[in-house]
């Protein structure tokens, strides 16, 4: 029997293939282990079906994206969700197609999924703090905001970055915005939801979730070694101590000169201690 890990490994192996939408949904595994992938995959190719029989015949790419963001902002009534933004559900899959509700990322990706079954090509932009839909029509592109499908102009998306950006010209200031408007790949994509879910597994100190989430990361991203870090403090968290200390280890070995090293190290030797004194519950 496949392991929930070796499945996720399997669907991010080559970026030229990479499912988002199936990768996407699998992240609702560590949360809901009875999720049925394959029938909420089928939910969303039913969804795709009803949205191509509101379409013309012979629509045009701006007809395919008005009915689009019409079913699915105002028919299937899909928005962000404003009432618990820090809700992990809100990157489930599952449970956002049940309450129609999500963060700009995950209704991005079941919106690119429909758009793509009626030939639309619909790109995730990376844009901080809000993740935002990019459409290319005939006279140019256009960004879309995931959560309400109303375009943006490029003021409002200035206002948007400023906070991330510190006293800069108006000229970097647009440097720094077309360089954030290139769409993401679908293993960013990937990777910034699990982020997300990290940053709320740190926050409300679910340590069993974060190591779930953390082992994604670091099969997800094989060449960073701040998520092997950061894995190895969390099984630190939860007293897994020598795959903690393997960790750890494994992270100065290759970063001797970081910043944190010196906090690393800290920790090491507080696990190596704990180890000597057989500490270790988890074997």
């Amino acid at each position: 029997m496949t392991s929930v890990l070796d499945y996720f490994a399997t669907l991010v192996a080559d970026d030229d293939t990479l499912p988002v939408t199936e990768t996407a949904l699998t992240l609702a595994q560590d949360a809901y282990p009875d999720v049925d992938l394959q029938a909420t995959l089928a939910e969303i190719d039913e969804l795709a079906l009803r949205l191509k029989r509101r379409l013309p015949g012979e629509a045009t790419l701006t007809d395919r994206i008005g009915t689009l963001n019409r079913f699915f902002f105002r028919e299937l009534g899909f928005a962000g969700n404003v009432n618990d933004y820090y809700d992990p559900d809100n990157s489930h899959l599952n449970i956002v197609l049940k309450r129609r509700r999500g963060i700009p990322i995950s209704l991005a990706v079941l919106y690119m999924e429909l758009g793509e079954q009626i030939g639309v090509s619909v790109k995730g932009v990376g844009f901080p703090g809000h993740f935002l839909l990019r459409v290319t029509l005939p006279e140019g592109d256009v960004m879309l905001d995931p959560t309400t499908g109303q375009s943006l102009s490029e003021a409002q998306m200035v206002d948007m970055l400023e906070p991330y950006l510190s006293h800069s010209s108006g000229d970097s200031i647009g440097n720094a915005l077309r360089m954030l408007l290139q769409p993401a790949t679908g293993r960013e994509i990937i990777a910034r939801m699990l982020r997300n879910l990290k940053a709320i597994y740190v926050q409300t100190e679910r340590w069993q979730r974060l190591l779930a989430v953390q082992q994604r990361l670091v099969i997800l991203l094989p060449g960073s070694i701040e998520e092997v870090r950061d894995r190895g403090f969390a099984y630190a968290r939860l007293d897994y101590l020598r795959p903690a200390l393997e960790d750890l280890e494994r992270y100065l070995d290759d970063r001797p000169d970081a910043d944190d090293a010196m906090a690393v190290e800290s920790q090491l030797h507080e696990l190596r201690q704990r180890t000597d004194h057989g500490d270790d519950d988890q074997g």
